[in-house]
Formats: C-alpha cells, sequence, structure tokens
C-alpha cells in the first residue's frame, strides 16, 4: 500500500519522532498535517511547524503547518476543520504529542500532574474524537499512538507513578479505541521504542548528550509506523508494539543503522523489562 494522497495528521510533528514519521510517509506521497506549538524557532528545541511543514514538501508530499495546542478543544476542532477543508478528509492520526516528567509522588507538582494528563490523556482522547468522523469515511483508517506496553510490575509504577499512570491510559485508549471503532473498520494500534531515542526529551530534560549517544535515531520508529499504517486496517488493531518487533516481523534485524552513535551500548526504553 502507498501512502499517496493519504492524509496524515500527527500531533507533536515540528521535530523529533513525530516529524520523523512525517518524513517518512511524505516521502511516499502523503499529505501531512504538522500540528504543534512551536510557530518560532527555540535554541534547544529546533524546528517549528512552518519549517517542518516545509520539509515534507520537500520530501516528495505536502505539508500544512496547523498550530495546535492539544489541551484546548477548540484548537482540536479547528486544527481538524482547517485539515478537512484543505485536503479533503483525514486518513491517519498519529498521537504522538506527549508531556514527561520524572518525579515521584512527593516531587510532582500539581502543575506538573495537570500537564501530563492534560496532554497525555485528555488531549490525545479529544483528538482522536475529532477525528473519528473523518477516519470513518477513509478506505485504510489507522490510529496511532505513541505509547507502552502495559507492563504492571511495580517499579514502572513506583519510580514515576503520575507519568506512568498518563502513558498508560494511552495505551488504554487504544485498547478501548481497537474495540469501538471495529464495526467502522478504524484502527488503533499503539507504538513504542525498545530502546530511548534520540530528541530534545533525551538531551534536554532525560540524560543530556551521555543518554543520545546510547541510543537510536527517530527514523526505527518512523519505519515501524509506516510498515503498522499499511496494514488492512480491519484486521490489525488492539495491539502495543515495539519497534523492534514490528520490524522483526518483517525480516528486518539489522538494526545497526539506527545507532547514534554505531556500535554504543543501548539504553532499553521505560516501561520495557
Amino acid at each position: 500500500m502507498s501512502f499517496k494522497n493519504k492524509t496524515v495528521f500527527i500531533t507533536g510533528a515540528s521535530r523529533g519522532i513525530g516529524k520523523a514519521i512525517g518524513l517518512k510517509l511524505a516521502r511516499q506521497g502523503a499529505k501531512i498535517v504538522v500540528a504543534a506549538k512551536s510557530t518560532e524557532e527555540h535554541p534547544k528545541l529546533g524546528g517549528t511547524i512552518f519549517s517542518a511543514a516545509a520539509d515534507m514538501k520537500s520530501a516528495g508530499g505536502e505539508g500544512l503547518a496547523v498550530q495546535l495546542d492539544i489541551r484546548f478543544e477548540d484548537q482540536i476542532e479547528n486544527a481538524v476543520a482547517k485539515t478537512v477543508e484543505t485536503f479533503g478528509g483525514i486518513d491517519i492520526l498519529i498521537n504522538n504529542a506527549s508531556a514527561i516528567h520524572l518525579t515521584n509522588t512527593e516531587a510532582t507538582k500539581a502543575k506538573r500532574f495537570d500537564l501530563m494528563h492534560d496532554i497525555n490523556v485528555r488531549g490525545t482522547f479529544f483528538m482522536t474524537k475529532a477525528c473519528i468522523p473523518h477516519l470513518k469515511k477513509s478506505s485504510n483508517p489507522h490510529i496511532l499512538t505513541l505509547s507502552p506496553p502495559l507492563n504492571m510490575q511495580p517499579k514502572w509504577l513506583g519510580n514515576h507513578l503520575a507519568y506512568t499512570l498518563s502513558k498508560y491510559n494511552m495505551s488504554m485508549m487504544t485498547i478501548g479505541w481497537a474495540e469501538e471503532l471495529k464495526q467502522y473498520g478504524i484502527a488503533a494500534n499503539s507504538l513504542w521504542p525498545r530502546t530511548t531515542i534520540d530528541t530534545a526529551a533525551i538531551r534536554n530534560l532525560l540524560g543530556g548528550e551521555a543518554l543520545a549517544k546510547m541510543s537510536r535515531t527517530p527514523e526505527i520508529l518512523a519505519d515501524a509506523a509506516a510498515i503498522i499504517l499499511t496494514k488492512p486496517s480491519r484486521s490489525f488493531s488492539g495491539n502495543l508494539l515495539i519497534d523492534e518487533e514490528v520490524l522483526e516481523q518483517q525480516g528486518i534485524t539489522d538494526l545497526s543503522s539506527y545507532s547514534v552513535v554505531p556500535g554504543a551500548t543501548l539504553y532499553r526504553d521505560l516501561f520495557l523489562d
């Protein structure tokens, strides 16, 4: 299946994983909606919705820059309306936007708790809700959410409970949507990396340059996402997937090209034993 003329709405697409997925699909002719907050360049983050949209066009697809903070339902509705007005519909939704703050209960401030749940849970929910009427009209509609397997080992809850709750909620929504929307042939799946991914969050918030060097590039998730999104939506749904396993099932086992530093020891991502 080709992505030519498919409309793909990606939250948090101005940089990192979201942008990498967009570029992968744009190279196959997709129309990419770059939906994010960044309209001006930040020195530590890089990229705006406008530069990312231009990159989608340069890659061979189309790019639509839409300023969007998914905490606000009116902005979600306006972004979806602009997408449908411009491209005529929505075939794929990538729920990539997410907030992270790895603190224990005593160290978690209310504003941080609220931010993670407003973006990761509430924002993802209402973003998906707004897209469903348009996904129903697509020939192979997919919802893909960047969230982990539901690993109930106590350490993943005990070390950073607020963040874990928000990400597990995203995965539970995937399972729920797969069941709820199967009557319409809309697939809902989640995707998570086996190792940490070299993103602005890794470099600025979590581990800096040292952890980035133990990570893979966002392209591994882009390649895995493309595989998932080509599958028949009526028969491939409700899965909480790991990037390595998706690639392996396609016969891709040499993943060395994805390492930021060739041959480096890789750091396993959160929620994976």
